[in-house]
């Protein structure tokens, strides 16, 4: 019987080459409180990434660009303030980029990503929980792909996201951690 590479690799990914991110089918999205009651969720509708499955873990990557002017919470009043310099500064930070450092085993299909992600200029290591979701045939003959998620919380003050609008009683309009929310469908191109 012969071993597949992810078996001799002792992971569970898929098969190395270099898989493209399906913007179609993927979404990039976050969640953040809202005068402490409410969740305000968001996403970004422009955005491209490429997931280099390597030998082993070390040699495995991912890389993704952002459109921040994409974004879209379903309030455009809402979203025109999010792209302004209290928030995101577009003018001047058109993009988020992520760059992984380090990939490790948690055992099956989950994994700890490790990733230099940059807002607004400033570059912060992340520490996502990534879960393979499994490889399938895609829609065209000889077309593979791989599904994966991960989810990430960051406090937006280490970005200078640092708008701090409060109540009377003292609590935030917008809270200070934001929950990252990735969900990938990538096609293998080799």
């Amino acid at each position: 019987m012969t071993s597949t590479a992810a078996e001799v690799r002792n992971v569970n990914l898929p098969e190395p080459g270099t898989y493209t991110v399906d913007a179609v089918h993927s979404s990039i999205g976050f969640v953040a409180r809202h005068l402490v009651a409410a969740k305000v969720r968001g996403n970004f509708t422009q955005f491209a990434g490429t997931i280099t499955v390597g030998e082993t873990l070390e040699t495995t990557s991912v890389e993704a660009t952002v459109e921040a002017a994409s974004i879209t919470t379903n309030n455009e009043m809402r979203d025109n303030h999010v792209r302004s310099a209290d928030f995101l500064d577009l003018e001047n930070h058109p993009q988020f980029t992520l760059k992984s450092t380090r990939l490790t085993s948690k055992g099956g299909n989950d994994f700890e990503l490790v990733a230099d992600l940059t807002i607004r200029g400033i570059t912060k290591s992340v520490t996502f929980d990534l879960e393979y979701l499994g490889t399938n045939p895609g829609m065209a003959a000889g077309v593979t792909v791989a599904g994966f998620e991960a989810t990430a919380t960051i406090d937006r003050r280490d970005f200078d996201v640092k708008w701090d609008a409060a109540l009377e009683n003292g609590s935030l309009v917008v809270g200070n951690r934001v929950t990252l929310e990735l969900s990938v469908e990538a096609t293998k191109q080799d």
